[in-house]
């Protein structure tokens, strides 16, 4: 799909009237994903990002899910399917797809790319107009799982410009309040003091050995003072009485 076939679906409001409505409940029409580590990499952004905001119910975040964004779609035309995506002050709730005009009008306000070598050209140009000059999307990133190639854009005076990397090289997302960065040759959310946000795993793995650092620390402070007591024995002092 061309970029004018895409601006071609904007319509005067007259023109809406008279247009049938689909149902809003439009099946995803995205294809497999490329690999297995695409997959992996989208359930780690949508894991961490939900465990972040586990206390959160106004965002709606999801991975190879398609956008529906014409009110005449016919499911043939008009759709794109971001590899991850996040809109925020929405309804938390599960969707099989994303119907723009059954949400109020509202896109995603981030998005992330994967890249793959049959995907790359169209993620780096077309996708990037269409979530520039449609979309309005304030933010977008691609990421390769493979290379670790990785950029990030935010619409100033409605283009993208580029996001500066911060001394880590991490990426701000003002969208977020989050840095996006590669941890470990995946993409990785971290906190404005530039903390990893753990997966559930890891974050009970942390809670697990901070429990046992916590007890080791008090079992040596219990052994440290039984020699001393032992100790203030020999030389035939009390230890009640110190």
């Amino acid at each position: 799909m061309t970029i004018s076939q895409d601006l071609e679906t904007l319509k005067t409001e007259s023109e809406w009237e008279e247009i049938e409505f689909p149902p809003g409940d439009l099946e995803s029409e995205e294809p497999p994903l490329e690999s297995y580590l695409h997959l992996q990499q989208i359930i780690l952004l949508l894991n961490c990002l939900d465990w972040l905001w586990r206390d959160k119910t106004d965002y709606f975040a999801a991975g190879n899910l398609s956008i529906y964004y014409s009110p005449e779609q016919v499911k043939t035309k008009d759709f794109r399917g971001p590899d991850f995506f996040v809109v925020l002050n929405t309804e938390q709730k599960p969707r099989k797809s994303w119907v723009v005009w059954e949400e109020g009008g509202k896109y995603p306000h981030v998005i992330i790319e994967l890249l793959s070598n049959s995907t790359a050209n169209v993620d780096r140009n077309t996708k990037k107009q269409i979530y520039q000059e449609i979309f309005r999307t304030p933010e977008y990133f691609w990421f390769s799982p493979d290379t670790s190639e990785f950029r990030g854009f935010h619409l100033v005076n409605g283009e993208y410009q580029d996001i500066q990397p911060s001394d880590r090289g991490y990426l701000w997302s003002h969208q977020l309040q989050l840095f996006l960065g590669i941890y470990e040759n995946k993409l990785r959310f971290f906190t404005a003091d530039g903390d990893l946000v753990p997966t559930p795993e890891e974050s009970a793995t942390n809670e697990k050995q901070q429990r046992e650092l916590a007890e080791q620390q008090l079992e040596t402070e219990r052994q440290q003072k039984e020699k001393l007591i032992a100790k203030l024995r020999e030389l035939g002092i009390d230890p009640d009485t110190v």
